[in-house]
């Protein structure tokens, strides 16, 4: 779902993959007659009656009666139109009807698979609806503050399930998802991103194979502050194992909180500086060619007013917040029941919630050959979890007792930083092509595998800090 700080001419791309303009005979629910017209069996009457039906429920710009005098009429239109607006967004909508579901089995405490697998359906279209909301705002706030916003609601949903998680002392799986969602974005969306685009743009006219083309300035100055998240997370692991043999536990988990916390306000301070490089003084290296642009030049359009749309956002968040809840309860009770390691939980299934409205979005613009988009979704995403995610849950649990570290799990660590460095090499020359895609894929389910085939608690018996 998140989209990392995008430029405008990104937002606007992410915006026509599922938005397209109404191409029909009717016009404020009058008929437009035309060739195809027919002459005989539909009245004017009953293309009045047609075209208001339409406008009520498909017209995603427009409802009956919002600009109504009459309070009576405008306001209920209004809402009307605005809940409209956000169940047409994306067809990943339809997921929707899991909300009420899954809610009403968490509160009547169903059984615990039903109730993390129905909460699991149902925060895939809340993603989508937030970075629908998200985009509506952004695109009033001009470049900066569209990104700063991006930023900050880009993994909204992973942010919350791991607040959740962090206070009811579950940091395996915090660590866990922050990891894996680094992860199915740097491996599974832009393996599929590259093995798509690679197969459906293969060969040019003359039948020669080709390869797709991304700005090679994106590429590299992402995969260097990946490489950084990576030492961020292997130095406190090589602390800990050398401090292992030389120090009490007391003064171990001292010396990696104290690293772990400051590390974290290091990480925040480059996030920011990022920001302002990406954003202001060097923002001309992350915008597309010039060619990427021409195919869809329509005025960019927007569905609800910025406070519809921050409405929509601050009510999403609280459902998320609620269907999380629920989520994360019934974790323990399916590792015992299930023999699952809940680092598997965290790595692999977790991220899918939060990413998969983001996953084929990213497919779809690879299919268009807008690899920079694509590239922009995936990596950009990435770089918010480890650089402005993870530190944050880290200060966050200083603040609230809670003794979160960036010391993860070693293996974890170990799959996390030889990712970062396959994605490098991969990405470096500013080209993609389907072996790439399918080669970044094929370390994702080894890496899934691995963690699948650990038995239960093997991974899970790593210690936290004390307090």
């Amino acid at each position: 779902m998140a989209i990392g700080c995008l430029t405008v001419d990104f937002r606007e791309q992410l915006r026509r993959t599922w938005t397209k303009p109404a191409h029909d005979e009717h016009t404020n629910g009058v008929m437009n007659a035309n060739e195809n017209s027919p002459l005989l069996g539909h009245s004017s009457a009953e293309a009045d009656r047609t075209g208001f039906w339409r406008n009520v429920f498909l017209d995603r710009r427009h409802t009956p009666g919002i600009d109504s005098p009459n309070p009576l009429v405008k306001w209920p239109a209004r809402a009307f139109n605005v809940t409209k607006v956000t169940l047409l967004s994306s067809p990943i909508n339809i997921l929707l009807v899991f909300v009420p579901i899954g809610i009403f089995a968490g509160a009547h405490e169903w059984d615990p698979t039903t109730v993390f697998t129905l909460n699991f359906f149902a925060i895939i279209p809340l993603a989508a609806v937030l970075s629908f909301a998200t985009e509506e705002i952004s695109v009033r706030l001009g470049d900066t503050m569209g990104g700063l916003l991006n930023a900050t609601f880009g993994n909204a949903v992973e942010l919350i399930v791991s607040i959740v998680a962090l206070k009811a002392g579950e940091i395996e799986v915090v660590q866990s998802s922050m990891l894996g969602s680094i992860l199915s974005n740097l491996l599974l969306v832009l393996g599929m991103c590259f093995l798509l685009g690679g197969i459906r743009h293969m060969r040019d006219d003359e039948g020669a194979g080709i390869e797709q083309t991304f700005t090679t300035a994106t590429a590299q100055t992402t995969c260097s502050l990946m490489t950084l998240s990576s030492a961020s997370l292997v130095i406190p692991a090589a602390l800990y194992a050398v401090l292992d043999h030389t120090s009490n536990d007391q003064d171990k988990d001292s010396s990696i909180l104290f690293l772990s916390r400051g590390t974290a306000i290091i990480l925040l301070l480059l996030y920011v500086l990022y920001l302002y490089f990406q954003l202001r003084t060097h923002k001309n290296l992350f915008t597309p060619e010039a060619p990427l642009l021409l195919e869809e030049e329509e005025e960019e359009q927007v569905s609800m007013s910025a406070f519809s749309a921050g409405a929509v956002l601050i009510a999403v968040t609280v459902v998320v917040a609620i269907c999380a809840d629920y989520l994360v309860g019934s974790i323990d009770d399916i590792v015992q029941s299930h023999h699952i390691s809940k680092n598997f939980i965290g790595l692999i299934l977790i991220p899918i919630v939060g990413n998969a409205a983001e996953h084929v979005t990213a497919c779809v613009v690879a299919l268009r050959n807008k690899m920079d988009l694509a590239m922009g979704v995936a990596i950009g995403s990435s770089i918010q979890i480890a650089l402005l995610v993870t530190p944050f849950l880290v200060i966050l649990g200083w603040i609230i007792g809670q003794p979160m570290t960036l010391h993860f799990e070693t293996f974890e660590t170990i799959a996390f930083a030889f990712s970062v460095l396959v994605v490098t090499y991969i990405v470096q020359d500013g080209k993609s092509n389907y072996l790439e895609g399918a080669m970044l894929l094929g370390l994702y389910m080894i890496i899934a595998l691995a963690f699948w085939a650990s038995p239960s608690g093997a991974l899970d018996n790593y210690l936290a800090p004390a307090h």
